[in-house]
């Protein structure tokens, strides 16, 4: 999820934990917990764009992570705060570092929550930006933050927020059932013969899901809400995996692929290859459109090894889509 929602959950999760030892302290130390994870990132810097794929939502999203930094923060913690209990520091840090991950779990690109095992949950029911779920969750820490430290009513506020918040991503799940239920209807409909499906919210709601549906050529995205009248209309993109030609036998292209889940489309503009990852769609969604959230360019230097440059995205793209999620919303 986004930096802010992780900095709400840490902060409410430090409150539930420490906010009647340390008051607002737990929601500043929960703040931070919660975004430890995301420095991750920092990766891009300093090595290539497939290992620094790799590399996010990995270790510093798993248990272990947690397990093994929760001791280490907790001790550094009570040597220069009053507060000196270890084993409270160590349970207060382990839940803010590992609720993050089974937050981000439950997006696209999801988690290694078990690394070093090489499984990466993704249940794909929220976007990564939900102001359904950030929002009312903001509210109610903002009112627990004026409350007294032994106040009734400063727990109520949190607790609020907790159970709402989870409660949200628990609907969505059904959400998630009912839009799988309404493609594959529609997909029988149309006598569409596919191999997979995957489905997941449109950005910044839960009304307006995407499915991405495999045939043997190609891949089929479509658009459904809950309030359509009319059938769905699925955009074909053609895989073009011959088009990597010897590049995909190559271990760093072995590695893209392995990162996309297979759902990735090539397409060539002169002699230049660009590598679509087609589990985040496009920044429209009108029909057949072309771009793609996360696309790579190809590079290929002297020695046939391949180099993935991720192309800039468009802020105009950004702004339009805004406009048209919200007259898709509302139905076709």
């Amino acid at each position: 999820m986004d930096s802010l929602t992780q900095i709400v959950l840490g902060a409410a999760v430090g409150e539930a934990v420490l906010g009647r030892e340390i008051g607002n302290k737990a929601l500043l130390y929960g703040a931070i917990a919660g975004t430890i994870p995301d420095l991750d990132v920092l990766a891009s810097h300093f090595t290539d764009t497939v290992t620094a794929l790799e590399i996010h939502r990995g270790f510093t999203h798993s248990v272990l992570f947690s397990v093994l930094f929760a001791p280490i923060f907790g001790f550094i913690v009570t040597k220069y705060e009053k507060y000196k209990s270890f084993k409270s520091w160590t349970l207060f840090f382990f839940l803010a570092l590992v609720t993050h991950p089974i937050l981000d779990a439950q997006t696209t690109w999801g988690t290694q929550l078990f690394w070093p095992l090489d499984i990466r949950l993704a249940f794909k029911n929220v976007f990564v930006i939900d102001p359904l779920y950030t929002l009312p969750f903001l509210v109610f820490l903002m009112l627990t933050m004026f409350q007294k430290r032994n106040s009734t009513k400063r727990r109520l506020y949190n607790n609020l927020g907790l159970i709402i918040s989870t409660s949200y991503l628990g609907l969505t799940l059904i959400l998630k059932g009912i839009s799988y239920q309404t493609f594959t209807k529609e997909l029988a409909v149309q006598q569409i013969k596919y191999t997979e499906i995957e489905t997941k919210p449109a950005p910044l709601n839960t009304i307006l899901w995407t499915a991405n549906v495999e045939t043997e050529d190609a891949f089929l995205i479509g658009n459904s809400s809950f309030f359509d009248k009319n059938p769905i209309v699925f955009s074909s993109y053609p895989k073009n995996h011959h088009l990597l030609g010897d590049l995909a036998n190559h271990p760093k292209t072995k590695r893209m692929i392995a990162i996309s889940k297979g759902w990735y489309t090539i397409n060539k503009k002169g002699n230049t290859l660009y590598f679509n990852d087609l589990r985040f769609g496009t920044l429209s969604i009108q029909p057949n459109a072309q771009n793609f959230v996360f696309k790579y360019k190809i590079d290929v230097d002297a020695n046939g090894t391949p180099f993935f440059i991720e192309e800039p995205k468009g802020k105009r793209d950004a702004k339009k889509l805004i406009k048209d999620l919200w007259q898709r919303i509302q139905g076709n």
